[in-house]
């Protein structure tokens, strides 16, 4: 993996940059928004996907696969964390003597002189991002924006607006998130993780507390979440932070959730204080599931009043905010059984995942197909998602672990989370990726939802399970003709 130098000197002028990794949906939005401000753009991928066929449309040259030559006369490249060291397009710049900037300095270079809005914790902050943007366009503001997905009512995870305000989904899985200068600071949760990077969860928590103090406006964060509740402490015993507003459905919550019907949409009431001094209460449907978008959604509200917005046309513009693409996205319905994908990736992100599903399910079973996101990750949290997933869905299929930038680590496998199933006749382990969407498609039933999660590859497994699908329902088809 390739980390940030916080201390590097980001030049003004980055003449014709060159994108190691430009199909990832954070790479492709400060790629396209690199394109938009007039830098020559070219990049390159191991692999196509939507958002470098996206890319190319508007004119940004992509290679598939890695490889020195791709770098040509770029004058910068700009790499996603991702990256092995070896990788010959950052060897080949390295040799060169080129700046080699992380894909979030890019991100700190785009966003220079602007007012920014970062967001930041372990789960919701690419929905949060994607209701800030959306509220903020249903208020008539026009801001430049860079989401960690693509927010499906614009089909672009970026934009570059002409007001002051710049919208970031803030990474904190490598202090990147302390690279840029934040107004407004919003925490959703802080849930330690990526401590194969920190060394401990006290460096964690350090990290958070350093990212909010930097805030030079106002400080939104959770009241919820343990995690935050430890960094509200801390920056309060520091002192000398921005303003202050927590949100959820605690007891003295600022913007407060005070019910919630989780039934279909998500339905909420919230109360909090108007710019008056009074207190005001707002009911909003969103066009998304679950509890937790809720929660999300009251973030963003907290976010756009202290911008000075009012609270219920903030309110209003957010809930047309219509999710973005990984989660739970709809792909298809092959025989009655419907195909979702997501990018929960952490067992506290499943949880809510699978909570979510569980309002579309009807009734019918639940079936998710988890994809274990690193060897560490796996290592330090496969009981945590063997019990999660057991809780949540009717039935799992735990494939193959996806290891990204880790390389694999002996007796760690997918295996791990299958067995710490108290009943074993609920899971499935199944590492290779046409048995599993067999095996899916045999125990299939018309009403079923199946679930991909991972941040990994497991997407593309999609159309295998299709496919599967629409052979054993032709099969089926076909076989009761015949009796007839």
């Amino acid at each position: 993996m390739i980390y940030p130098d916080l201390e590097m000197e980001i030049p003004e002028d980055l003449g014709r940059v060159h994108f190691a990794g430009i199909g990832g949906s954070g790479m492709s939005g400060i790629a396209r928004m690199m394109h938009q401000a007039g830098v020559p753009v070219t990049g390159s991928d191991r692999s196509a996907n939507y958002s470098t066929a996206a890319l190319e449309e508007i004119g940004i040259p992509v290679a598939i696969g890695h490889d020195a030559a791709n770098v040509g006369d770029a004058d910068t490249l700009v790499v996603t964390g991702a990256l092995w060291q070896d990788n010959p397009e950052y060897q080949a710049a390295l040799q060169r003597g080129l700046p080699v900037l992380h894909r979030s300095q890019g991100l700190a270079w785009l966003a220079r002189g602007k007012r920014v809005v970062s967001v930041a914790g372990a789960h919701g902050k690419t929905t949060s991002t994607g209701m800030i943007v959306t509220g903020l366009l249903g208020l008539g503001a026009d801001p430049s924006f860079v989401n960690g997905g693509i927010i499906e009512s614009l089909g672009v995870s970026s934009g570059a607006g002409d007001d002051d305000l710049f919208v970031i989904e803030a990474d904190e899985s490598d202090k990147s998130f302390l690279l840029y200068d934040t107004a407004v600071a919003l925490i959703t949760n802080v849930d330690p993780e990526h401590l194969d990077f920190y060394g401990s969860r006290e460096a964690f928590m350090r990290a958070f507390v350093d990212f909010a103090g930097g805030a030079r406006e106002r400080i939104v964060i959770s009241a919820d979440d343990p995690g935050a509740l430890e960094v509200l402490a801390a920056l309060r015993e520091r002192g000398g932070s921005a303003p202050i507003r927590t949100f959820g459905e605690a007891d003295g919550a600022d913007v407060r959730i005070v019910s919630i019907d989780d039934s279909g949409p998500v339905r909420f009431t919230v109360e909090l204080m108007g710019a008056d001094g009074a207190p005001e209460r707002h009911e909003a449907q969103l066009a998304v599931y679950g509890r937790h978008n809720a929660v999300n959604a009251v973030g963003a509200l907290a976010v756009l009043t202290g911008l000075g917005f009012a609270a219920g046309p903030a309110l209003a513009a957010i809930a047309e905010f219509a999710g973005t693409k990984r989660r739970f996205e709809f792909h298809a319905e092959v025989g009655g059984v419907r195909v979702y994908d997501d990018y929960a990736h952490h067992h506290t992100e499943v949880a809510a995942l699978l909570d979510s599903a569980r309002a579309v399910v009807g009734e019918g079973r639940l079936i998710a197909i988890h994809q274990p996101h690193l060897y560490s990750r796996t290592r330090l949290f496969h009981r945590e998602f063997a019990e999660v997933l057991e809780a949540g869905a009717d039935h799992t299929v735990v494939l193959a672990v996806d290891g990204a930038r880790e390389d694999p680590v002996e007796g760690v496998t997918g295996a791990l989370v299958a067995d710490d199933f108290a009943d074993p006749d609920r899971v499935a382990y199944v590492p290779e990726w046409q048995d599993a969407a067999d095996y899916l498609a045999r125990i299939a039933r018309p009403g079923d939802v199946m679930v991909t999660m991972s941040c990994g590859t497991v997407y593309r497994i999609i159309p295998q399970v299709i496919e599967a699908l629409r052979a054993r329902f032709d099969r089926d088809a076909g076989d009761a003709a015949a009796t007839r």
